[in-house]
């Protein structure tokens, strides 16, 4: 007999007087590990947000662990044992691993903290999951994975029954999510039940049993993953930006040899270890790190914040320092919340790194008009005259990626650009960054999990301990695993030719 965990009964929930969840069902049973694709991202903050807290509703019932935790008529307000790990870590940085997992737990009491007891406590976790893991370690100082994992581990040891993990494919590389899902199965057979958050089919269909599939606050269909084939899965919901990627992979024509716009030679910082690449005119490259570590100081370095400690960036043959500054963008992740300026006008955020080309942008006013009447056409004219902070997602995106445009860089670098992105902002991502390279500006993408990378890229680098350790051409991706993203589009094609 199957014991339930979780329930959501015909759950409806707004919020100032917008409908966020309408009618939301779906259950999951004890030990059971079921993805959630959501196609846009209508109503999925209030959902993970209403799994915690038992929020007021407009009518429907939750049910935790077999009670009935919430419902329309008299909502407790109280929390739920429920444990959300997503990019942004829960973890407090400057205690130990083992201060996280005891001390920082609701419900822990004691005055004196023996730490030689509680490090003795947590040891047999790492060690039944397999992972070299120190209590006394300062999360700090912890690589991503083993900060998922204590983060996962705390969950654990709290208690939780459900464990919602969001998009955790984009937080750990391939090779440590194929490990990460043994750790799920293992928790999973004790008992321990997941809702795998993640925008990607190939991805949810190697862990879960189940898929549900979310759009504009409603379960819209559920799929058996073992009876649903991924050609079956990629089309689902997805059927405007598939065709779009096949499309343009018939009458796009990809980067050949072209004049070297950037090179990394010989190059140490950090992790980064004797890597060398280089980087043509409008070629994209997806730099995959399989180890999840050297992205932020390479970022450091691009930015020119820092110096390598040995071997040269070469920018259009010239060693790369703060005066070439503009030759390199960097489009930050999730840039909608990092690279918009609330306290400026729309016209500053668009140009706020052009003003090595347009040196009177700021004196005078004729240069703007200048830029809004090149613009307003691919923007439109009235988000000229709005506060950013009324902008919608889609023209926030439109915003970042313009200012870039009007940059004008030899390379844009972008830091895992689809992460957390639903599918109509994935598509938009998509176009924006095909826009950069029709105007032959060289196109970077960082990247952990390849996501919807490879659909753009000329070529995947792959990287590990700092060095380059595998390279890809675009006629080569059908040869990556059949988990990748898009390797339909590769295995198809490979087929035809």
């Amino acid at each position: 007999m199957k014991n339930e965990i979780l329930r959501i009964d015909r759950v409806t929930c707004l919020d100032q007087g917008a409908t966020e969840l309408n009618h939301f069902c779906l259950d999951i049973d004890a030990g059971e590990i079921v993805g959630l694709i959501p196609l846009n991202d209508m109503g999925l903050t209030t959902l993970l947000r209403l799994l915690q807290q038992n929020l007021p509703i407009h009518y429907g019932y939750v049910y935790y662990r077999g009670k009935l935790v919430n419902q329309w008529k008299n909502p407790s307000g109280g929390y739920n044992r429920i444990a959300l790990i997503e990019n942004h870590s829960g973890l407090a940085d400057d205690l130990t691993v083992a201060d996280n997992v005891f001390v920082l737990r609701q419900g822990f009491k004691k005055i004196f903290i023996r730490q030689k007891v509680l490090n003795q406590q947590l040891e047999p976790f790492f060690k039944e999951i397999d992972v070299d893991l120190s209590p006394v370690a300062c999360v700090r100082e912890l690589p991503v994975f083993q900060r998922f994992v204590a983060e996962l581990v705390k969950a654990v040891v709290a208690g939780c029954s459900l464990i919602v993990l969001r998009e955790a494919g984009s937080i750990v590389s391939d090779a440590q999510l194929g490990y990460l899902h043994k750790i799920l199965r293992h928790y999973a057979n004790q008992g321990i039940s997941f809702l795998y958050i993640s925008n990607h089919y190939e991805e949810v269909g190697q862990i879960c049993s189940r898929a549900a599939l979310m759009q504009n606050g409603q379960i819209v269909k559920v799929l058996q993953t073992s009876d649903t084939t991924s050609d079956e899965l990629q089309c689902l919901g997805v059927e405007d930006y598939t065709k779009l990627v096949y499309t343009q992979e018939e009458t796009r024509h990809f980067a050949g040899k072209k004049k070297e716009v950037m090179a990394l030679r010989s190059l140490y910082y950090g992790s980064i270890n004797s890597l060398n690449l280089s980087i043509n005119q409008g070629e994209c490259v997806v730099l995959q790190d399989l180890d999840n570590n050297i992205f932020q100081q390479l970022i450091r370095l691009l930015s020119a914040e820092a110096k390598p400690m040995h071997g040269q960036i070469i920018v259009d043959d010239k060693v790369f320092d703060r005066s070439q500054i503009r030759d390199i963008a960097i489009v930050q992740q999730q840039p909608t919340q990092s690279m918009i300026f609330p306290h400026l006008s729309y016209m500053d955020n668009l140009c706020f790194t052009a003003d090595h080309r347009l040196s009177s942008i700021w004196r005078h006013k004729r240069s703007r008009r200048n830029v809004r009447s090149e613009f307003e056409g691919l923007l439109g004219n009235e988000v000229f005259d709005r506060s950013v902070e009324t902008l919608s997602q889609k023209e926030k995106y439109e915003l970042v990626y313009t200012r870039i445009l009007l940059q004008r860089p030899r390379v844009a670098v972008c830091v895992q650009p689809f992460m957390q992105a639903d599918v109509s902002q994935r598509m938009q991502i998509w176009k924006l960054i095909d826009r950069l390279l029709e105007k032959k500006i060289a196109v970077v993408i960082l990247a952990v999990n390849l996501t919807d990378s490879l659909s753009l890229a000329d070529r995947l680098i792959q990287i590990e301990d700092g060095r380059v350790v595998s390279i890809y051409n675009r006629k080569d991706f059908d040869k990556l695993p059949s988990s990748t993203p898009w390797h339909n589009l590769w295995k198809n094609k490979s087929k035809t030719n």
